[in-house]
């Protein structure tokens, strides 16, 4: 299993964090192998136990990664998760933490239908998708415009997250599951104006979370991802800097979380509602069967 992953992250430009007193509780192939079994089968696993530190999170998801780029597509971008105080505060991380996106997250479009049962914890969350336009955006710093031009579509977004984790989670668990990447159900693009204005609407637009009975799930500003979303892009840059790494264009990234993971319900259609970031509100929408 070890040589298994070890070819598959060299094929895929990963690098597999290698075990010593740092990364004493890393899971091990196994058991990454097992979890990686059950996510697959829409199973649930019991947390890797001896789990502590963000850096082992990081060596399980490497591995976990690995794995998963060889049923559901390449790598394709990257997921933010903990992107407000309060669930940094509940997972005791003061930052956002990120995973990796697949080609077969980003397949399903607005209107689209999935099985109630899609993953082991099947739930739906109000997000948010931005597409890299140019690798000069590594050089950005935190300068909003300077962001914004070098991004050319931004995207609503449900994600259909899938922990699949039996008990708490706490930060470093989160990181080794991928941050609960899975799937998800994209808007229609919109371009990307780079202004000051068009930034100040991604602030102060109003994202809400509905299904087909009227019920409000969920209501937020743009800010209440990192004071602005574009701030959760510049995180994510000087978070992969980090690691050696940078992101490239035609990148999608997911970087907001808008709304509490709800547990999805068999019939319902849930839709996520932007206003005030164009003329119009936009939406997105997904129906679960």
């Amino acid at each position: 299993m070890r040589r298994l992953l070890l070819a598959t992250a060299a094929c895929l430009g990963l690098a597999l964090p290698l075990a010593g007193p740092a990364l004493a509780a890393c899971p091990d192939d196994a058991e990454v192998a097992m979890h990686a079994t059950n996510l697959l089968a829409g199973r649930n696993s019991a947390p890797y136990p001896a789990l502590t530190t963000l850096e082992d999170g990081f060596c399980a998801q490497a591995k976990l990664v690995a794995i998963l780029s060889q049923h559901w597509g390449r790598p394709v971008g990257y997921k933010l998760g903990l992107t407000s105080e309060p669930v940094q505060r509940l997972f005791g991380v003061p930052h956002p933490v990120r995973g990796t996106i697949f080609a077969n997250t980003l397949r399903l479009r607005s209107g689209a239908e999935v099985p109630a049962n899609f993953g082991a914890t099947s739930q739906v969350e109000a997000d948010f998708l931005v597409r890299v336009r140019s690798a000069r955006i590594n050089q950005a710093g935190r300068d909003h415009l300077a962001i914004l031009r070098e991004l050319d579509q931004v995207v609503p977004y449900i994600e259909l997250p899938d922990l699949g984790l039996t008990g708490g989670v706490t930060g470093p668990q989160l990181l080794a599951v991928n941050v609960g990447a899975r799937m998800g159900v994209l808007g229609r693009p919109i371009p990307v104006q780079a202004t000051q204005a068009f930034a100040d609407a991604l602030a102060s637009m109003t994202v809400t979370t509905t299904d087909d009975t009227g019920r409000q799930i969920a209501t937020a500003p743009g800010r209440a991802v990192l004071g602005h979303p574009l701030n959760a892009v510049a995180f994510l840059i000087e978070d992969l800097a980090k690691q050696g790494k940078r992101l490239e264009a035609g990148q999608m990234l997911s970087i907001a979380g808008y709304s509490p993971p709800t547990n999805v319900a068999a019939g319902r259609t849930y839709t996520v509602t932007y206003a005030g970031l164009l003329a119009e509100p936009v939406s997105v929408s997904v129906r679960i069967r």
